[in-house]
């Protein structure tokens, strides 16, 4: 980059909501930079909860024009990315002493009808005692519900999404601070820095977009240097994973005294996901991790309705983010609105700079169309929106495609085993042929580092998918971080940063 390096767009932050705005704009023609300063999906986009739903507890706050928003989107979600989102089924045990059956069952009557479903089947009505979802649960759990929602791998819907936005011309930056940021002659004068070389540049943009998430007021006010009485509330949502505590595919969604709910999802084989919290942070949101009281809320948040009680000495590893909720002067975190707000201000109609607050995972594709929407009238030959029809990179197959994808793929690769290949396939879709490529065997595939991840792959996600470091590996663009010995991950380390990025380096 040089200092004539004219952009329409720079976009601050590699989260869901910079890079699904990245894809959008890209493809409606603009030129594009995103910068992040870390790895993609470093912060809060790859510690959600890991779902496309509208949102059953928003209802009781009235929140129905998001929960009718994101329920409409889970469907197109779906048919965008079938290999990393499925339909999910969800059990909510009745608790008689808190929220009666009648309210639960109207709530999820508009659950069901509020977003127009047509993929996803309707609730059902369950007796506990005869059910497979109440063999796990305690006898006083007589009657539930089960209706349905989605799971997404959320880290890796962010990195397709920067992907596909690349492959459509816009310029992807990880590792790349944005220093500081003017205006000059109607243009954005910014100032980056590459954080692993210590390089810096200067680019221009015609517009500046802000979705530094948890960091977007530290942007705002001390790198850009505007004011603005508009600002995020901190909230840390933690999580536990622990070993399997039941053995079908249902999910669990848990009251609480209150009058939070928990979640309990099958996660990755052989274990199980339990959150999450809602509890204001204090301090730097990349120090955020899941405390030892919220260990202890969730456990037994889960062990009031598991006949067996879930323990801390059962969690094999927590995971915790800020969300970087709008703040309303909500009088808790949990009330605190889940909708996104968007705010411009420009130099008398030239340099806008565009501050996104707030927002959640279902709903970004119809935040980034909110945002171009903001800024359309600085860029008069703006395409039309059309992310609505468009798959994400690998995703263009059926909804319930994968299971024959990964048979198709079998017959390509004989050699590799039924797990690499179901897991190949849950991580690229079609473009599972890609990663293993001309392979005629297992040592094809490269060094081994551990369980089924293979030089070749690890090789891949450098050239395509900006993977630097072990941990984007292994617990962002996949969770094998749950598999792998300390010594696996040294070694994986070690290979990236000598081999594998001289590998790239005579590639490119």
């Amino acid at each position: 980059m040089n200092t004539q390096t004219v952009y329409d767009i720079l976009v601050i932050g590699g989260g869901i909501n910079g890079c699904g705005i990245a894809r959008d704009a890209a493809g409606r023609g603009l030129s594009v930079l995103l910068c992040e300063k870390d790895d993609l999906a470093q912060a809060t986009s790859s510690a959600s909860t890991k779902l496309f739903h509208g949102g059953l507890r928003y209802l009781e706050y009235y929140e129905f024009r998001l929960v009718r928003e994101a329920l409409i989107e889970r469907e197109i979600l779906l048919k965008a990315m079938p290999h990393i989102s499925w339909p999910m089924r969800f059990v909510l045990p009745h608790h008689s002493g808190l929220r009666p059956s009648w309210l639960l069952r109207l709530g999820l009557f508009l659950y069901d009808h509020l977003g127009g479903r047509k993929i996803l089947p309707p609730t059902e009505t369950l007796n506990l005692r005869t059910h497979v979802a109440g063999k796990p649960l305690k006898n006083l759990y007589v009657k539930g519900f089960e209706y349905s929602d989605c799971w997404v791998e959320d880290s890796r819907l962010v990195v397709l999404n920067a992907r596909d936005a690349e492959a459509r011309g816009a310029t992807i930056k990880t590792r790349t601070r944005v220093e500081g940021a003017r205006r000059t002659d109607g243009l954005w004068s910014i100032d980056l820095k590459d954080t692993w070389s210590q390089e810096t540049s200067q680019v221009q943009a015609k517009a500046i977009i802000n979705c530094g998430g948890p960091w977007v007021s530290e942007i705002l006010h001390d790198r850009i240097h505007e004011q603005s009485k508009d600002g995020v509330r901190l909230v840390r949502g933690s999580h536990i994973v622990t070993k399997k505590l039941f053995d079908h595919d249902k999910s669990y969604i848990f009251q609480q005294s209150d009058g939070r709910i928990i979640f309990a999802i099958p996660y990755e084989d052989d274990f199980t996901l339990i959150g999450t919290t809602d509890v204001d942070h204090i301090g730097d949101p990349k120090d955020a991790i899941c405390t030892p009281e919220e260990t202890e809320y969730l456990t037994q948040a889960a062990s009031e309705y598991f006949e067996k009680p879930v323990t801390p000495a059962d969690v094999v590893w927590t995971f915790s983010g800020v969300r970087p909720l709008y703040d309303d002067n909500a009088s808790s975190a949990t009330e605190a609105t889940r909708d996104y707000v968007l705010k411009i201000r420009d130099d008398k109609g030239h340099a806008p700079l565009l501050n996104v607050f707030g927002g959640k995972i279902t709903t970004y594709r119809k935040l980034a169309e909110a945002a171009i929407a903001e800024i359309k009238g600085y860029f008069p030959t703006l395409g039309k929106s059309w992310t609505a029809s468009q798959s994400l990179p690998g995703g263009d197959f059926p909804v319930d495609g994968a299971a024959r994808l990964a048979l198709d793929l079998g017959v390509a690769y004989p050699f590799a085993s039924d797990r690499l290949l179901v897991r190949l396939v849950k991580a690229y879709g079609k473009d599972a042929y890609q990663v293993l490529g001309d392979a005629k065997s297992e040592d094809d595939l490269g060094h081994l580092f551990g369980w089924d991840l293979y030089q070749r792959e690890v090789q891949w996600l450098m050239d395509h998918e900006y993977a630097r470091t072990a941990d984007d590996i292994i617990w962002r663009r996949s969770k094998l971080g749950l598999r792998l010995t300390q010594e696996e991950v040294a070694s994986l380390e070690h290979w990236m940063q000598t081999e594998g990025l001289t590998q790239r380096a005579l590639a490119s």
